[in-house]
């Protein structure tokens, strides 16, 4: 695949083509959401100060008594929006529902590590770790590929 960048006068209009043999959604999709300016979300430090925050800088989104908080390496940031639109809005991507309360960022996650009950633990690359849910265990083990999807497919 080539990959070829033209800069424009200032009055040139910006433009952006692909040509593909066959179409990739995901690709597509991403492409979409860059033009688009829905990559960058908007977050408010506890000051009432604003930082736009790329979505690949956060380790997991966590709901907490009604509020939303990103949080990033050094700093926590909270969002003016529900977890279930955050979800929506990050479908597609590296990040995926862990808990009622959760988004985790996969490209963030160092290893996992199973634990009673069924559930699994994350730990993530900054030190941190975070609970998957039972009931989230399935969907992050079919997004890992570890997961097989009917009885037949384990017995082989």
């Amino acid at each position: 695949m080539k990959v070829r960048v033209e800069i424009v006068d200032g009055d040139g209009e910006e433009e952006i083509l692909v040509r593909t043999k066959e179409p990739e959604a995901w690709l597509i999709d991403q492409l979409l959401r860059l033009v688009r300016g829905r990559g960058m979300l908007t977050g408010y430090y506890a000051d009432g100060s604003i930082c736009q925050l790329a979505p690949s800088e956060v380790f997991y989104f966590e709901s907490v008594e009604n509020h939303v908080f990103a949080y990033r390496i050094k700093d926590v940031l909270e969002l003016k929006c529900r977890l279930y639109e955050l979800e929506e809005r990050l479908a597609g991507t590296d990040f995926i529902r862990v808990s009622k309360s959760m988004i985790l960022n996969l490209l963030k996650v160092e290893r996992f590590v199973p634990v009673l009950g069924g559930r699994i633990e994350a730990v993530l690359k900054n030190g941190e770790r975070a609970v998957i849910s039972r009931q989230y265990v399935p969907q992050v083990k079919r997004r890992l590929g570890l997961y097989a999807e009917n009885k037949m497919e384990k017995d082989a």
